[in-house]
């Protein structure tokens, strides 16, 4: 890309404006801040009301021009098409993309964990995140793929004798997210507290998409969102990479945006049956709700460890915030044991690594991942967790769990072998938390996994699931139905499942995307490999620093990276366009068809 100007400095926009006096409009609080199933919607006198969170789109006579920023950012033969560039605005910076001959610009960040965006792939009218695959229109700001909640704001762009003119809202430039507009919660006529026009059980990502999704679509009606857990919604991801975040720290969206949105949440309360004939939800504490529409979205719950000594003290399973609170605090100096080479397991590891006396890893196979990312990635890993004081007992399954004192003091091996345990983390696999609904009329598997179709419908009509309960059509394998527990897809859907409760027949069409961090590297995966007959390797294992693909007969079916941004992104873009990479194409080693300018 060619060089800008020299900086110039920021030019406010200089405008004398005759503002009236301006119609100040009452936005009161819904009373739910006590979480209960009493009515919270409010009435306003309109359809759709909605609740403006951006203020950087357009200017309105009632703003202050001195809230705004212009600036010449460059001269427009330094973009060709399909560039971006990251442009400093003075109090900030924003990101400028040049497709199909027009400027456009936008947030520079990633309102996920703040990715440069400029390091992405732009394709199609879209920017994809080169960290964790969330992608964003460019035309809008809008989030259009998953992870993460919040849109990026837009800014206004003009070319003026051969410069490149920015007018962006210095708040906005600050803030780098923006969240869309939402109606208000208006149905009120002939309302009754047991009634829920949608109601969400499980407010993990996809709940709380759905329930977004809803409001940003103009839904109007009442929305019940049901939780057994005590806390907000939450970054679930991060429980086993930072185990000592607070509840508040990983918190994704605050009570006062539940209550500004008309969201009713409901914590510590436990679905234990759904009768689809009289559209009726019953509580465990004898609460019941019907609804019109219902989203099961319940997650997953740990397989237990079955073994002498299980109620030991000391022995987790990674659920809450309070459980990774305590794990970190128990094992500082002392020495931790982890059943379960999972992806969980590793990450806990990881982390406890510097912080631990000692560290020991149990599990079942040879080698860590084997089935997600096969013997050479997972061998590669493993060599690096050693390289950093870990110790692996592999081929191996607890046989007891030894305590003094009624506290874990010993983690007893079918080996043979005794580890000495001060604290004891469980993270040997789980399974969809859906026993509720054994009776329930709605469809499962054989293996407790609801079956839905690409609207995220079940069976039943007008009841949706979605996370990590739920097999459905996979488009990239021949629409196959597959289950993939993944954050980033649990988000969409959510989406997908929101908008066919107001009958848009949107079907899911999204690529899988997938990422852990152990000791500073992060390694990032997309597709869907499961059956992968073999692996295609370049760059360098011993370092670090590869590319693995995983084929199928003659096709790619996923790829893995660490040290090689961006090429998952650029991977998912080719994935989400529909076009096929074959083996052969990956086998000779060349990639310039991946790290060129992009998928355009």
């Amino acid at each position: 890309m060619g060089g800008c100007f020299s900086k110039p400095k920021p030019v406010e926009v200089k405008v004398e404006v005759v503002v009236p006096a301006k119609e100040k409009e009452t936005d009161k609080m819904s009373p739910n801040g006590k979480v209960s199933p009493l009515p919270n919607c409010r009435p306003n006198g309109t359809a759709k009301h909605f609740h403006y969170e951006d203020k950087s789109i357009t200017l309105s006579p009632y703003q202050n021009p001195r809230d705004f920023v212009e600036t010449a950012v460059c001269h427009v033969k330094d973009l060709e098409n399909g560039q971006m560039r990251e442009v400093d605005m003075g109090c900030g910076k924003a990101l400028l993309i040049k497709d199909s001959g027009e400027f456009c610009a936008i947030g520079h960040k990633c309102p996920h964990y703040g990715a440069p965006l400029v390091k992405g792939v732009l394709s199609k009218g879209r920017v994809r995140c080169p960290w964790h695959g969330a992608c964003f229109s460019t035309a809008t700001g809008d989030i259009e793929d998953f992870p993460g909640l919040d849109s990026l704001p837009k800014f206004q762009v003009r070319v003026e004798k051969e410069k490149v003119i920015i007018r962006a809202s210095k708040q906005a430039l600050q803030s780098q997210k923006r969240t869309r507009l939402m109606t208000k919660c208006t149905a009120l006529s002939n309302y009754n507290a047991g009634f829920s026009n949608v109601l969400i059980i499980g407010a993990g990502p996809a709940g709380l998409v759905c329930a977004e999704t809803l409001r940003q679509e103009g839904y109007s009606d009442r929305i019940v969102m049901c939780t057994t857990e005590k806390n907000l919604p939450y970054d679930r991801p991060k429980l086993s990479k930072s185990l000592e975040s607070t509840s508040e720290q990983l918190t994704l969206r605050p009570m006062e945006f539940f209550q500004r949105h008309d969201i009713e949440l409901l914590r510590e309360k436990e679905v234990v049956a759904v009768d689809i004939k009289t559209k009726t939800v019953t509580f465990r504490d004898g609460l019941q709700l019907e609804y019109r529409k219902l989203l099961i979205a319940t997650g997953s719950k740990p397989k237990l460890l079955n073994c002498k000594g299980k109620d030991v003290e000391n022995v987790f399973y990674l659920r809450t915030p309070e459980d990774a609170n305590h794990i970190a605090k128990l094992a500082s100096n002392k020495n931790a044991v982890i059943v379960g080479a999972s992806y969980v397991g590793m990450e806990v590891a990881a982390y406890l690594a510097e912080k631990a006396h000692s560290v020991s890893v149990i599990g079942l196979e040879d080698v860590p991942f084997r089935k997600a990312l096969g013997e050479k990635v997972g061998r590669s890993i493993m060599k690096m967790f050693e390289n950093n004081r870990v110790k692996f007992y592999m081929l191996n399954e607890v046989s007891e769990l030894r305590g003094h004192l009624g506290k874990l003091k010993e983690v007893v091996l079918n080996s043979g072998k005794v580890l000495r345990a001060d604290v004891c983390v469980i993270g040997a696999g789980s399974g969809p938390a859906t026993s509720f609904l054994k009776h329930s009329g709605i469809h499962m598997d054989s293996k407790g996994f609801l079956t839905v179709n690409k609207l995220m419908q079940t069976n039943v009509p007008g009841v949706f699931a979605g996370g990590d309960i739920v097999t459905f059509p996979l488009s990239l394998r021949n629409n196959k139905k597959f289950n993939v527990p993944h954050w980033q897809m649990a988000h969409m859907h959510g989406r997908i499942a929101a908008l066919n409760m107001l009958d848009r027949m949107v079907e899911i069409n999204t690529v899988p995307y997938f990422w852990t961090a152990m000791f500073g590297k992060s390694l990032r995966y997309a597709g869907h490999g499961e059956g992968f007959d073999d692996v295609i390797i370049q760059g360098d294992l011993d370092d670090l620093k590869f590319v693995a693909f995983y084929t199928k007969s003659e096709d790619v079916v996923a790829v893995a990276s660490m040290n090689y941004d961006p090429i998952v992104s650029k991977v998912a873009e080719v994935f989400g366009s529909g076009k096929t990479i074959r083996k052969r194409d990956v086998e000779t080693g060349d990639m310039s068809w991946l790290i060129g300018k992009g998928t355009q």
